[in-house]
């Protein structure tokens, strides 16, 4: 079985999808929390391992390597570059079984992660995808909302109409 494995340079994205940029003028914290958000929606709907790699300049310090819901976030140590990182994740990640999308905007990188055999997935195209997880997600909670008995009692339809039609004063 393949696993398929996302890479995303996560200030690549958040400075390409506008409501994250906008997120991001107001405090950089709150959009790359909603980035993570976004990727954990896409981890639950694709089945994917999602990476989210973030620059160290902007934060510098040591490498730094969490886990928000099921997604993992890695800040690069100083002096390197999340495209760095993707770099070496993708040849240290890649194997037979394994395909590596990587998710920037940035037109080098998606020139040396293709030539090391990963696929590219700009911001748009993963915003594109990410806006048809939403309508899906949405789409999922009004099914299941519809079909939530009104009662916490399981009534055949039968017994349902009658209930209906006493709520309403009908006999």
């Amino acid at each position: 079985m393949k696993q398929d494995i996302l890479l995303v340079d996560g200030y690549n994205i958040i400075g390409a999808w506008p409501d994250l940029v906008r997120l991001k003028n107001d405090n950089l914290a709150n959009a790359r929390d909603r980035l993570i958000e976004k990727m954990a929606e896409y981890q639950a709907h694709t089945g994917w391992r999602i990476i989210v790699i973030f620059d160290a300049h902007l934060m510098p310090g040591v490498e730094k390597k969490d886990r928000k819901y099921r997604v993992e976030v890695v800040f690069t140590r100083e002096n390197e570059t999340a495209d760095e990182r993707i770099e070496k994740m993708v040849s240290e990640l890649s194997g037979r079984r394994v395909q590596i999308h990587v998710a920037t905007s940035d037109l080098t990188e998606q020139w040396v992660i293709f030539a090391q055999g990963a696929l590219r997935l700009s911001a748009r195209e993963l915003e594109i995808e990410m806006k048809e997880i939403d309508k899906a997600i949405a789409k999922r909670v009004k099914i299941i909302q519809e079909q939530r008995p009104f009662s916490k009692i399981q009534l055949t339809d039968d017994v349902a109409e009658i209930f209906e039609k006493w709520r309403r004063g009908m006999k």
